[in-house]
């Protein structure tokens, strides 16, 4: 019995310890000015893409990148994983690559990282290359596709114009091939539809009836209160950031810019999803945490895709600024990307929510799963001198009620 209390006062000792700590780490942080806060979106989005981009536009990726699976993998996974890798990466590197190079420190890192993209590209498309890409064994390539077609569409002046006209030519082979997989009913149909609208984009002879499909599906699971079920029915998970919301804007913003379709549809999606952001900002915990709640927990602060998305588009709600928004992420980017071995010893990402915890990966996890963290970084793509990132620290919703500060009334739309 001694024994039995001298360890439970013990663990409560390291309980509170902990807590103390991560509480401690807060308040620093909001210390921190604006312009060292984007310094380390920076720094911490080229940590993670680094690895993967030097490798991959030497023809390297296969060779050097490991491959971690979760203990329930369904199968090896090596015929995927860099597709995962590539394709999630540069979607949620790209807002930031089309800012474009210039003379100030953070422009000559763009320069470096924009000219690594396009080399990659054309090494995942290249039928000769060694890092040519599955883009049709499987199902999971016309997943990984669409994050690549998404990239492309959220940075054209960057990684498509510049392209020589081979490569242009390889990248619509390789997106058109992928139709050979059939979607879930499921968010999956969005990956359809995302491939479809790059082509729309970037070419011609787009498959109608798989991009209007995925939208008309997704118009009946909508369920209230700006939440998509995943299929007819509602997951208590992260898919409306990590897929739903994001991938139908981009759909819609596509569809009205080349001929005004769906304007009306892509207003209400608009609603909705900023619905869903306000969401995503009460979800930060003052000390930077969040429920870890469903499927992909693995996927880390990708997880708040939507809410930098929102953040990037200057669609915050009124009761929403800027710089709550950049505080919160800030706070929750750097408890994650800090936690001890989060990366293995050559920089590469390892499976886990906080640091190394391969058993949180389901059966389809990988090391190029990983890779989605990155959708996190799209606020990059507001310029240095934006409000977003020169406004002084300001303290998001849970950081101000459990302070004894006022907060809006939260409402529920349709």
């Amino acid at each position: 019995m001694k024994n039995y209390l001298q360890k439970a006062v013990l663990l409560g000792f390291l309980f509170f310890g902990v807590i103390h700590t991560l509480c401690s780490q807060s308040k620093r942080l909001h210390k921190d000015s604006p312009e060292k806060v984007r310094e380390f979106f920076v720094s911490s989005l080229v940590k993670i893409g680094d690895p993967v981009l030097n490798a991959l536009s030497k023809n390297q990726l296969k060779a050097q990148m490991p491959v971690e699976k979760s203990p329930g993998a369904w199968d090896d996974r090596t015929h995927v994983t860099h597709l995962e890798a590539f394709g999630r990466l540069l979607s949620g590197m790209a807002p930031w690559l089309e800012l474009g190079p210039d003379e100030t420190t953070e422009g000559k890192l763009r320069a470096k990282y924009i000219a690594l993209a396009q080399k990659s590209i054309h090494n995942a498309t290249d039928p000769n290359a060694a890092d040519f890409m599955n883009f049709v064994k499987g199902g999971q390539p016309l997943v990984d596709a669409a994050f690549f077609a998404q990239a492309l569409l959220r940075a054209p002046k960057q990684l498509w114009e510049p392209l020589d006209t081979t490569t242009k030519e390889n990248v619509i082979k390789a997106l058109k091939s992928s139709r050979v997989i059939k979607p879930y009913e499921s968010n999956w149909l969005l990956f359809a539809g995302m491939v479809e609208a790059a082509i729309i984009k970037f070419d011609k002879d787009e498959d109608k009836e798989r991009l209007n499909y995925a939208l008309d599906q997704h118009k009946k699971w909508y369920l209230g209160d700006g939440m998509y079920g995943d299929g007819p029915d509602f997951h208590w998970d992260y898919y409306n950031s990590f897929v739903i919301h994001p991938m139908q804007l981009d759909i819609f913003k596509t569809l009205n810019e080349q001929n005004g379709q769906r304007k009306d549809e892509f207003k209400t999606e608009l609603d909705r999803a900023r619905r869903y952001a306000a969401i995503q900002e009460r979800l930060i915990s003052p000390d930077g945490t969040y429920p870890p709640i469903g499927r992909s927990l693995a996927y880390r602060f990708g997880a708040f895709q939507l809410l930098s998305q929102i953040a990037l588009w200057k669609e915050l709600p009124k009761e929403v600024s800027l710089a709550q928004v950049r505080s919160a992420l800030y706070t929750m980017v750097h408890r994650q990307i800090n936690a001890p071995e989060t990366f293995d010893k050559n920089g590469w990402l390892q499976i886990g929510l906080y640091g190394h915890q391969p058993n949180i990966g389901e059966g389809y996890i990988s090391t190029g799963s990983l890779y989605l963290c990155a959708e996190a970084f799209l606020v990059l793509g507001l310029p240095v001198n934006d409000a977003f990132w020169s406004e002084g620290y300001q303290p998001w919703t849970q950081k101000k009620i459990w302070s004894g500060q006022q907060i809006p009334i939260d409402h529920a739309i349709k």
